[in-house]
């Protein structure tokens, strides 16, 4: 072990490396595993028909990628949203309640996984041991147990899996790792890292299920593995330890007054998070209208009493290479993005990312970078059209059109999706028990 860290090497062979290094195998190549069969169309099939899988999963791919990929069946516990979902994707595919038959009847090439957080692992494991690759919406786990069943089931079939890391394609994403690439600031030793969500974002994690840990994994699992994961992909690194503190300040218990939902609520003309789903008629048709079939309601209060997630979290984390990052992540501010500063050895890169709300259709990086004994440099850069500010179709392309070339390292791993929760669910830990938590108690060979 180096002095005050750990050598790269040598935290590879301890218990909690070994397990990654073994199971995970090589780093895939962008769009490697996912070119099409010769002669014929990628089949692909898709389970969890919400909001995102039945956009950026089901309706983009069906509208952008049809020269490459036919959607072959979707999957959903809903069949009143599933239905509703394939005459708004434009697929005609069958559709099932059973996603053992959707495979045996369709047999796609991979399947696609979006469903709530909690059943990522269980579709991911299915789909691979029944012969498919496979393509997940972050994160890839909840908890330390379904990590291990995912690895398990990649090293015995040795099917591809990719986790949708989209924030790597955003172009302050790009710029911050070309700027830490170039050495401009010397060696990363700290970070510092804030990340805002707004009352309209914010809010909206509370209002469904994801305010609930036995769904999401928290916060600190369901949004910040994107966070740890640029992290990790920006520092070349990987977490040692993680200290945390979480609390539940302004949602669930904190409402001096709460009800069912938004939309019955006796309370809406007094209430600041009152939200109008009535408004939404996308929302209406693919929510509302399903309810009867598995109860799920969209406009829940964010007053809850059972809400047992936190809104304020502060974690610190170790890497193998020595650097520190201090991050915090607050979801109850007046506007949205956050701020990310790295100290090095030759001087220090700040960024500041603002995301316009409550639609999330632009954003503006400021940047600052100042070298010791010189004068500071400053700059701007917008963002790209599409979703996640352009990040969505950049890295669909690279999966879907085969796009060898990857000079950033962009395409994720499972491996990647594996770090990136690992230190979610160590901060939660360490919250939980009141202690330090170190990474490699979480996953044993």
């Amino acid at each position: 072990m180096k002095k005050n860290g750990f050598n790269r090497r040598k935290f590879l062979f301890s218990s909690a490396g070994m397990a990654l290094g073994a199971a995970c195998f090589p780093l895939l190549k962008a769009g490697a595993a996912w070119a099409p069969p010769r002669g014929r169309k990628r089949k692909v099939a898709l389970v969890g028909t919400g909001i995102r899988g039945s956009s950026t999963w089901g309706r983009t791919l069906i509208q952008r990628y049809s020269d490459c990929l036919e959607m072959v069946g979707l999957c959903d516990i809903n069949p009143k949203r599933m239905a509703y979902a394939k005459r708004f994707m434009g697929a005609r595919c069958p559709t099932f309640t059973d996603f053992r038959k959707m495979i045996h009847e369709t047999e796609p090439d991979t399947v696609i996984v979006t469903t709530t957080d909690c059943f990522h692992a269980k579709y991911i494991c299915l789909a691979m041991n029944m012969g498919c690759d496979v393509i997940t919406e972050k994160p890839l786990a909840t908890d330390e147990k379904m990590a291990q069943k995912i690895l398990d089931s990649k090293r015995r079939t040795g099917r591809n899996l990719i986790v949708t890391f989209n924030y790597r394609y955003g172009p302050a994403a790009v710029k911050i790792k070309e700027i830490l690439l170039s050495k401009e600031i010397g060696d990363v030793t700290s970070v510092d890292f804030n990340y805002y969500l707004d009352v309209y974002h914010g809010a909206s994690y509370f209002r469904r299920w994801h305010g609930f840990k036995q769904f999401s994994g928290s916060l600190l699992v369901h949004k910040a593995t994107h966070h740890y994961d640029l992290m990790n992909w920006w520092l070349d690194a990987e977490p040692v330890e993680v200290n945390a503190i979480g609390e539940l300040r302004k949602y669930g218990h904190n409402g001096v007054f709460r009800g069912l939902r938004c939309m019955t609520c006796p309370h809406q003309r007094k209430c600041e998070f009152f939200w109008d789903i009535t408004r939404e008629q996308h929302l209406m048709n693919l929510y509302v209208k399903a309810e009867d079939e598995d109860g799920y309601i969209r406009d829940s209060c964010v007053f809850r009493n059972e809400i047992n997630i936190w809104d304020t979290m502060n974690v610190q984390v170790q890497y193998h290479n020595r650097v520190t990052m201090s991050y915090s992540l607050n979801a109850f501010m007046p506007y949205e993005g956050y701020v990310v500063g790295f100290n090095g050895t030759q001087g220090r890169l700040d960024a500041r990312i603002y995301h316009n709300q409550p639609w999330r259709t632009d954003s503006l990086a400021e940047f600052r970078v100042t070298q010791n004994f010189k004068k500071t440099q400053t700059f701007r850069i917008k963002s790209r059209e599409g979703g996640h500010w352009g990040a969505d179709r950049i890295m669909q392309d690279r999966i879907f059109h085969g796009v060898e070339s990857d000079p950033l390292g962009q395409a994720a791993s499972l491996r990647d999706g594996i770090l990136s929760i690992l230190t979610g669910i160590a901060a939660r830990r360490s919250i939980e028990q009141e202690r330090p938590f170190k990474v490699e108690e979480l996953i044993k060979i």
